[in-house]
């Protein structure tokens, strides 16, 4: 919680704290302000809780979930120099022919699937998709 503040900062803060409120009121502040933090993490116990128990097993789902594959950058990165081999799903329609060039069927000859394009053919071009 303090990482960003330093052993001298929080020393700082002490001795401004004893000069501004004084050292009679300075232990019941000190007090008060313990029992406040204590009341906050119960609240934050509590509704970790009521979001378990709504959410069922999605909420490990959930904590597990790494959101740096979500950032936008790392997203196209992947995208763009990701691994071609693997076969990618197109959300268009309902059937799933929003991908496919020309509304072809999708079934490529055995020879044209092994056969890497090479430099000079142009991908193919989804007029859908522009």
């Amino acid at each position: 919680m303090f990482d960003s503040i330093g052993w001298g900062e929080i020393v700082v803060l002490a001795l401004a704290a004893l000069f501004i409120f004084g050292p009679e009121r300075l232990p019941g502040l000190a007090k008060d302000a313990a029992q406040g933090l204590k009341k906050v993490r119960e609240a934050i116990t509590g509704i970790r809780e009521q979001v378990s128990d709504s959410m069922g097993d999605d909420f490990d789902e959930l904590r597990d979930l790494d959101l740096r594959k979500y950032h936008p950058k790392t997203f196209i990165r992947d995208q763009l120099f990701g691994d071609d081999d693997a076969p990618t799903v197109h959300r268009g329609s309902a059937n799933g022919s929003a991908g496919l060039v020309n509304g072809s069927t999708g079934a490529a000859p055995a020879a044209a699937a092994a056969k890497p394009r090479d430099a000079a053919t142009p991908p193919p071009f989804d007029l859908d998709a522009t």
